[in-house]
């Protein structure tokens, strides 16, 4: 059994299984679709050159289901193990709902963006979600008046934070997986990278990751059961 001491490294990584719990739909279904639209026509840079109020259109609602959804007991879980480690914490998140966020935790690097966010394609500038005017069919920046668009990483795009993971996954103790499939790279390497480098591997997803064999503890469910309990046994 895991038990931490005062100079243990977590670095955890979240995928959709763990928001799901909290009403999430998760990317795709098995038709390649995303809320019936093709993934191409709201989740590439071409998608959005096309038809910018269609995207737009398809995040609004995505940015409402996430702020109506709440943190399950597994985003509960993380942000008081969090509070207990501290900077010996690091938490790497697939999604883009804030649930991690809304649950407390702070040391988070958001890999695909956020839908609380948005980016001028102008000027760069980025903005609150909440900040903006939503009612546009396209919201425009309020410095430039440039065309807004969500901050989110697209399909073709390069996810956020890659360095700064690349060294933690240097230092950690233990690398621990939770709500993924192991099937999406860069993602999906870094079980791998962790493994090489010394760390333990611990995963909890409903289904078997698929690069298990680099999975040291395997516990499978809902990480919303299972999690809480789990993490408690390590302090």
């Amino acid at each position: 059994m895991i038990k931490l001491t005062p100079e243990t490294h977590i670095l955890v990584l979240t995928g959709a299984g763990i928001s799901a719990e909290s009403g999430i739909r998760t990317f795709r279904d098995s038709g390649g679709l995303w809320e019936n639209h093709r993934v191409e026509d709201v989740a590439t840079p071409l998608g959005f050159s096309r038809d910018p109020r269609l995207v737009w259109e398809f995040y609004r609602q995505r940015w409402r289901d996430a702020n109506q959804a709440k943190p399950n007991p597994a985003h509960y879980a993380l942000a008081e193990l969090e509070s207990q480690l501290g900077d010996r914490f690091r938490l790497i998140t697939q999604n883009v709902d804030g649930l991690h966020r809304k649950a407390g935790s702070e040391r988070i690097w958001e890999m695909h963006g956020s839908l609380d966010r948005c980016l001028c394609t102008r000027c760069g500038s980025g903005h609150q979600m909440a900040e903006i005017d939503l009612t546009e069919p396209l919201p425009h920046c309020p410095q430039c008046r440039g065309l807004l668009r969500p901050d989110i990483v697209w399909f073709g795009e390069i996810p956020y934070f890659l360095s700064e993971i690349e060294e933690a996954l240097k230092h950690c103790d233990i690398f621990l997986i939770v709500g993924t499939s192991g099937a999406v790279y860069p993602a999906a390497g870094f079980v791998m990278s962790a493994k090489l480098l010394g760390a333990r591997t611990v995963a909890v997803n409903l289904d078997p990751p698929e690069n298990s064999s680099f999975i040291d503890e395997f516990h499978q469910g809902r990480s919303g059961e299972l999690l809480p309990d789990l993490l408690h046994d390590w302090l």
